[in-house]
C-alpha cells in the first residue's frame, strides 16, 4: 500500500475515547496503530493514565515506545514536553484515552480526564460507543457527547459491537441531522479480534503469543470497516515546537553508575520516563531477568524492581535461588534497592500465589504477600517523604498510582520497619504509612512516576553512586 502524503515537517493526531471503559477504545486503538503503520506511516503511540499493558501493546505494533500522559501525576508542562519530544519526526500521533472521554478525578471537573488532555494537545476526538442493543438511541449519546464541552473537537464516531450491516444503517439513519461528527464505521462482535484479559487488564504484550495473527486480523477488519482514507485528510495538521530539553545535572567528573533492572515476563511495568530519567541522573541500565538469571550483572551500585506479575511467575522465580540469595545479600551490604508493587512483593519474604501455593521469595523486607480474587487498592497516590530517604529528603513529594490484587498478610506480627512516605488519595484525605525501608531497600505497593518529581530519580541515582563510593573509594 502506498504511503500515505504526509509532509515530514507536518504532523497530524487524534485522541481515542470511549463513552465509557469498556467500549472497545483499546481495539480501535490497535487497530488503527497498525493500520496505520501498514499504510507506511510513522505512528507516535500515546496513553493517557497510569497504564502499563496498553503501552506494551502500542509499542509491539509501532515500533515505538509509548508514553504516558496524565492530568494528575504529571504538571500540564511535563505533560506538552513529553507530546512533543515523542512526536518529533513522526506522521500521526494516535492517543488512548482512559475510562470515559469525561471521567476525571470528581464529578465537578474535567481534571485528571481524556478530554482535558485532548484539548491540552489541541487534538480532535474519536469517540467510540458500544452500540449494542441500541439504534436511534445511540444519536442522543453520541449528541450529548459532542455538545457536552464546546472546547472539544471530534474526529469522527465508531459504533462497536454492531450486529450487522442493517444495525449500522439504523445507526447512521439516527445520526443524520443530530449530530456534526462523521461516522467513520462499525465494527462487528467478533470474538477472534478479542484481546484475553485477566486481573490487571488484558494480558501483556510478552505473554500475547498469538498477538500477531489477532492484530493481523484486526488490522483487515478496520480497513475493510472504518474510512480510514477520510479520517487521515480531514485532521488538521499540528505546530510542533522544538521541546525545551531536559536539564539534569549529574556530576561530570561522576562515573556513570549501574544500576540493574529486572526485565522478564513478571516485571515489566516500567515508566520509560522513570527510565530516561535514571539514564539523564547519571545512571547505565543494566537489565536481567530475576526468572532465570543466574547471578547479577557484575559491578553494580544499585538494583530497581519494577511491577508486573511475580505471582503468575513465582514457582521459577522461588526456583531460583542463587539470584535470590544475591539479592537478600546486596541488601545486606546497603545496596540501594526500589522496588515498586510486583517488586515490593519479590522481595518480601513470602508470596501466596491465587491458589493458595507458597513460595519463598527474597526476604529484604520480613512481610508474606499474599494474593486475593478482588481488588486490594486502586488510585493515585501523593506520597510525602516523612524522613530522609533512598529516594529524597523529608519533605519531597511525588505522584504515583497504586493497583493490586494482593496486599501484605501479616504486618500485625511482622517485626516494624521504618515507613518513608505518608501517602493520601488524590482527594487529599486522610493519610497512611507506607514505603517500607530496611538498610538502603525501599519497597512500596505505588508506582512512582519520577516526572512528577524528577528529584527521586537523582536522588536514587546519587545514593548508588554514594555506595559504588564507600564500596571502592578510588571509582
Amino acid at each position: 500500500m502506498q504511503r500515505y502524503p504526509i509532509s515530514k515537517q507536518a504532523l497530524k493526531g487524534f485522541v481515542i475515547a470511549g463513552t465509557k471503559s469498556g467500549a472497545g477504545k483499546t481495539t480501535v486503538t490497535l487497530g488503527l496503530m497498525a493500520a496505520l503503520k501498514k499504510r507506511g506511516l510513522k505512528v507516535a503511540p500515546f496513553k493517557v493514565g497510569p497504564d502499563f499493558i496498553d503501552p506494551g501493546h502500542h509499542t509491539r505494533i509501532t515500533g515505538v515506545l509509548s508514553r504516558n500522559l496524565d492530568g494528575w501525576m504529571l504538571p500540564r508542562a511535563y505533560n506538552l514536553q513529553t507530546f512533543q519530544r515523542a512526536a518529533q519526526g513522526e506522521d500521526v500521533a494516535v492517543v488512548e484515552g482512559v475510562m470515559g472521554l469525561f471521567d476525571g478525578y470528581d464529578g465537578r471537573s474535567e481534571a485528571g480526564s481524556t478530554a482535558q488532555m485532548a484539548k491540552w494537545l489541541g487534538l480532535p476526538v474519536i469517540l467510540v460507543v458500544d452500540a449494542a442493543s441500541m439504534a436511534r438511541s445511540a444519536a442522543a449519546l453520541v449528541q450529548g457527547f459532542e455538545r457536552f464541552d464546546r472546547d472539544l473537537r471530534f474526529a469522527g464516531v465508531v459504533f462497536n459491537h454492531i450486529g450487522g450491516e442493517r444495525h449500522l444503517a439504523y445507526l447512521r439513519q439516527a445520526l443524520q441531522d443530530h449530530v456534526q461528527m462523521p461516522l467513520l464505521g462499525g465494527l462487528p462482535r467478533d470474538a477472534a479480534i478479542a484481546i484475553p484479559e485477566r486481573h490487571l487488564g488484558l494480558v501483556t504484550s510478552e505473554d500475547f503469543t498469538d498477538g500477531e495473527a489477532a492484530i493481523d486480523g484486526l488490522t483487515e477488519l478496520l480497513e475493510a470497516r472504518l474510512d480510514i482514507t477520510g479520517l487521515l485528510s480531514g485532521l488538521p495538521v499540528i505546530p510542533l515546537q522544538t521541546p525545551t530539553p531536559y536539564v539534569y545535572d549529574p556530576p561530570t567528573s561522576a562515573a556513570r553508575v549501574r544500576i540493574g533492572v529486572a526485565r522478564d515476563r513478571a516485571f515489566c511495568f516500567y515508566y520509560p520516563d522513570n527510565l530516561e530519567l535514571l539514564e539523564m541522573s547519571g545512571a547505565t541500565l543494566v537489565p536481567f531477568s530475576p526468572m532465570t538469571a543466574k547471578t547479577l550483572p557484575e559491578n553494580l551500585d544499585g538494583l530497581y524492581f519494577g511491577g508486573g506479575y511475580p505471582e503468575l511467575n513465582a514457582e521459577p522465580l522461588s526456583a531460583n535461588h542463587t539470584l535470590r540469595a544475591q539479592v537478600l545479600q546486596k541488601c545486606r551490604e546497603g545496596m540501594p534497592i526500589y522496588g515498586e508493587c510486583g517488586g515490593f512483593m519479590y522481595l518480601c519474604r513470602e508470596l501466596i500465589d491465587p491458589h493458595g501455593g507458597s513460595h519463598p521469595m527474597v526476604g529484604c523486607f520480613p512481610f508474606t504477600t499474599r494474593m486475593f480474587p478482588r481488588l486490594r487498592a486502586l488510585g493515585y497516590r501523593e506520597v510525602t517523604l516523612a524522613c530522609d530517604g533512598l529516594i529524597g529528603p523529608k519533605g519531597m513529594t511525588a505522584r504515583g498510582h497504586e493497583f493490586h490484587y494482593s496486599e501484605i498478610a501479616d504486618a500485625a506480627v511482622a517485626p516494624p520497619l521504618k515507613t518513608l512516605y505518608r501517602m493520601a488519595a488524590r482527594d487529599g484525605g486522610s493519610t497512611r504509612s507506607e514505603g517500607f525501608q530496611h538498610h538502603h531497600c525501599l519497597g512500596s505497593y505505588v508506582h512512582l512516576h519520577f516526572g512528577s518529581n524528577p528529584d527521586v530519580a537523582r536522588h536514587l541515582v546519587a545514593g548508588c553512586r554514594q555506595y559504588r563510593q564507600e564500596r571502592s573509594p578510588s571509582a
